[in-house]
């Protein structure tokens, strides 16, 4: 018989990605969550997604909502690590090129993870629960990466003349991704066309092709692979 950890007996062989035990729960949550809500998913459901005992799950998550806050928190702490990176990196921010290069690098990297991660878990992020005291780590972390945004958007604004609002559009535009992925409306390019939304809302359209470059750039230097987000 396998186990999930130390005499923690599994029922079955894994069937779930994940290096652990833990991962395979995370796993399981995220997939019952957003397939059939929060509220309608049991513990016992998701130990039986991933073929272990009930006992097993509390070994690693004492409660369903520490198991939700965990995966609300993944969905921000990638992008929002990246976001600080690129808000801290040293440019000109005279420079409209670079301005835009950091707002669309942001964008670009923000939206790839929405887009491209195993389960579409910003649809969780409007459940009632999620507004609980308990999930204000996640919901500050939120924050701050809206709040970025907005830097960036008033930087791009203070080297050229466009809306100083420009980043709480973007922020809206990516979150806006969740909602085509859940309505199937998803296309292989969605989040570089978002990316290029922005800038074309900034009315740098022409410039498109260099702030492209540009952007690719700080996400191969600072995220990931460009190639991984282009689309």
């Amino acid at each position: 018989m396998t186990t999930a950890g130390p005499g923690r007996p599994r029922k079955q062989q894994a069937v779930r990605p994940g290096a652990t035990a833990r991962d395979e729960i995370l796993d399981a949550a995220a997939e019952l969550f957003t397939s059939q809500g929060f509220a309608n998913t049991s513990t016992r459901a998701i130990a039986d997604a991933v073929g272990i005992r009930q006992s097993s799950l509390y070994h690693h998550f004492s409660t369903k909502d520490e198991l939700l806050g965990e995966l609300l928190g993944g969905t921000v702490s990638t992008s929002l690590a990246f976001a600080r990176t690129i808000n801290d990196h040293e440019g000109d921010d005279r420079d409209v090129l670079a301005a835009a290069a950091r707002l669309h690098a942001m964008v670009l990297f923000d939206g790839s993870q929405l887009c491209n991660s195993r389960w579409n878990l910003g649809v969780l992020y409007h459940l009632p629960e999620a507004r609980a005291e308990v999930f204000q780590p996640f919901m500050e972390a939120r924050k701050e990466l809206r709040t970025i945004y907005g830097e960036l958007g008033r930087e791009l604004a203070a080297s050229y003349d466009s809306d100083a609002s420009l980043g709480d559009t973007a922020f809206r535009l990516v979150e806006s991704l969740i909602n085509l992925r859940a309505d199937g409306l998803l296309s292989a390019d969605s989040a570089s066309t978002t990316a290029d939304t922005v800038l074309i809302l900034a009315g740098l359209e022409r410039e498109l092709p260099a702030v492209r470059a540009a952007s690719s750039e700080l996400i191969s230097r600072f995220g990931a692979p460009a190639e991984s987000f282009a689309g």
